[in-house]
């Protein structure tokens, strides 16, 4: 993507706004000056074209910027400055000193000092370019949580290329702060897409770049936020012992005030460690999440990076369910799905797959792989992801004795073997 495009994206702008607008501009200051259309301009942005001093002198006035933050500084345009190349006899004076700095240093000096300015002046991004970024996240956290994970994955891998493009500049401290922690969360977001859509290898990988980038962002509630969602990954596809260590760590992170991310940590840890078979610390660490959940201001419902009840209520539901206590596992689990406004989506049908599971262990082994069918087959096609398939195997996996081969059982994993496409 060229600079000129970014500007233009940036400030939500389409090819003809932005081409109608430029016409108004010019028009203000000269009827006969330099014009600028849709086309034209989409003709610059892709190099296609080259627009003339003038219209580059227009081109920095709309955007507020100079001529290398759009990247056609290399035409010698300054945007209305005029560069100015010291003369072979120019001798700069040393007032103190008395000596004179030669002819050659001299030109060298300046051409340094023009150098200098035009890369503080390329690494800049305007506060309110990095609003609109930011603001566009916080948008597509919202979005997330309801459109299907590989329609996803094209919007956030588009959004992560223009916080990239401005990162690879040279940025001021705070400024690069900003785009390394929205680097995290997109990489984040990322990984947890491909962690439901099966791909073990690539998630994994994104979550390591995720973790890099909150190290790199020195955002504590970051780096914790990113491991204790890094801990999802090895709770459903293992190891289990991976899991307990990052929530863990995210825990100890943000032990030191009560927030959203504190409670998610520990309720994380609590669910891998019952998942593990340590009653006595999962317990501990369920306490300390309802401790710290009543402690923290209510979490939006509508983020992604939020931590609301209805997803504090998930995580217990998974804690209750592996430690077999089964009346209080139904209990948030009825809570829990009363809080989702629709119950089509993936977290709904965890909380029903965790019943079927509460069933096996009752030995109620029918009505287990039953509903697990049922609520298989609920989920929308673009949501049925590998990791709803994992879930629902798992009930078969818990089903005791020789209930693993009733009728129930084989038609459940007859169900969860056909492709895609074919129900």
């Amino acid at each position: 993507m060229t600079k000129l495009r970014a500007h233009r994206l940036a400030r939500g702008k389409t090819l003809a706004q932005a081409g109608l607008e430029l016409r108004q501009l010019a028009q203000q200051g000269d009827p006969q000056g330099p014009r600028a259309e849709g086309d034209q301009l989409g003709s610059w942005e892709t190099g296609g074209r080259t627009p003339r001093l003038a219209t580059v002198d227009l081109l920095c006035k709309y955007y507020e910027c100079t001529a290398f933050d759009l990247g056609l500084g290399a035409s010698g345009a300054l945007c209305g400055e005029t560069v100015v190349v010291a003369s072979q006899s120019a001798t700069i004076s040393k007032p103190d000193s008395g000596r004179v700095v030669p002819p050659l240093l001299s030109d060298h000096l300046d051409a340094a000092r023009r150098s200098a300015d035009r890369t503080l002046a390329r690494g800049s991004v305007a506060g309110g370019q990095l609003d609109l970024l930011e603001e566009r996240l916080l948008l597509i956290r919202q979005e997330y949580l309801h459109t299907p994970p590989a329609e996803m994955l094209a919007q956030l891998l588009l959004e992560l290329a223009e916080v990239e493009g401005h990162s690879t500049e040279r940025q001021t401290t705070s400024v690069q702060i900003r785009l390394t922690e929205m680097t995290a969360v997109l990489a984040t977001l990322i990984a947890d897409s491909l962690m439901k859509l099966g791909d073990e290898r690539r998630s994994r990988g994104w979550y390591e770049t995720a973790r890099h980038a909150a190290e790199e962002s020195g955002n504590l509630e970051l780096r914790a936020r990113v491991r204790a969602q890094a801990a999802m990954l090895p709770y459903y596809y293992g190891p289990l012992d991976a899991a307990v260590s990052l929530a863990r760590e995210a825990r100890l992170m943000s032990r030191q005030r009560p927030s959203a991310t504190a409670a998610f940590a520990s309720a994380a840890e609590a669910r891998a460690l019952a998942q593990q078979g340590n009653a006595s610390e999962a317990e501990a660490r369920v306490r300390e999440a309802r401790t710290m959940y009543d402690r923290m201001p209510p979490s939006p419902d509508d983020d992604a990076f939020g931590f609301p009840r209805r997803r504090f209520l998930l995580y217990l539901s998974g804690t209750y369910t592996a430690l077999g206590h089964g009346s209080r596992a139904r209990k948030v689990q009825e809570e829990a799905l009363g809080l989702y406004p629709a119950r089509t989506g993936i977290d709904p049908a965890l909380l029903r797959l965790e019943a079927a599971i509460c069933l096996a262990h009752e030995r109620s082994a029918t009505e287990a792989c039953q509903l697990a069918a049922a609520t298989y087959l609920q989920v929308p096609e673009d949501h049925r992801t590998p990791i709803i398939g994992a879930r629902a195997r798992r009930v078969i996996e818990e089903l005791p004795g020789a209930n693993g081969r009733t009728r129930a059982a084989m038609e459940l994993r007859e169900l969860l073997e056909l492709p895609r496409g074919a129900m």
